[in-house]
């Protein structure tokens, strides 16, 4: 039997290791990081914890009766029964990535958008941003339709 026995194995991906509950609350905490443009900041700081995550769980132990006096959260022990898992952290970066990538896309098609509807101001609006127009991006450019997969040559039909 080995001291390090499970220490390597490698969890599965098709299945989540977190119930529903934290799995929801990691969901939240990497979207408020995106929303807030924190996305790199919270991606640095959970990379260079990610060997603690054990220990500040027990940290939020230690502090849970100042800060729910405080403070109120709702999501703060599961927040906390999350990080005692060692694959929290792991699932956490991964969703904040995600997250971000989809941000940096809607981005990217507003900044085209707004190139085209560019192109017909005058040189005061352009720049010395003088009577600019209101300009409303189409749903089609914040949310495009979900691309279907195209199918393969030898897909059955």
């Amino acid at each position: 039997m080995s001291f390090f026995k499970g220490s390597t194995d490698f969890t599965d991906p098709d299945k989540n290791p977190l119930p529903a509950e934290e799995d929801a609350v990691l969901d939240k905490l990497a979207h408020k990081a995106v929303d807030k443009g924190m996305s790199v900041p919270a991606i640095l700081f959970l990379e260079s914890v990610k060997p603690l995550n054990f220990i500040g769980s027990q940290v939020m132990v230690f502090f849970e009766p100042v800060i729910q006096t405080v403070f109120n959260f709702r999501d703060y022990n599961t927040i906390r029964s999350a990080l005692e898992k060692r694959e929290s952290i792991e699932i956490l970066l991964l969703k904040i990535e995600k997250y971000d990538a989809v941000a940096l896309a809607r981005q990217k098609r507003i900044k085209k958008y707004m190139k085209g509807v560019k192109k017909n101001w005058k040189w005061y609006q352009l720049y010395l941003g003088l009577f600019c127009p209101r300009v409303k991006i189409p749903d089609e450019v914040l949310n495009p339709p979900e691309k279907k997969p195209k199918d393969s040559p030898g897909s059955p039909r």
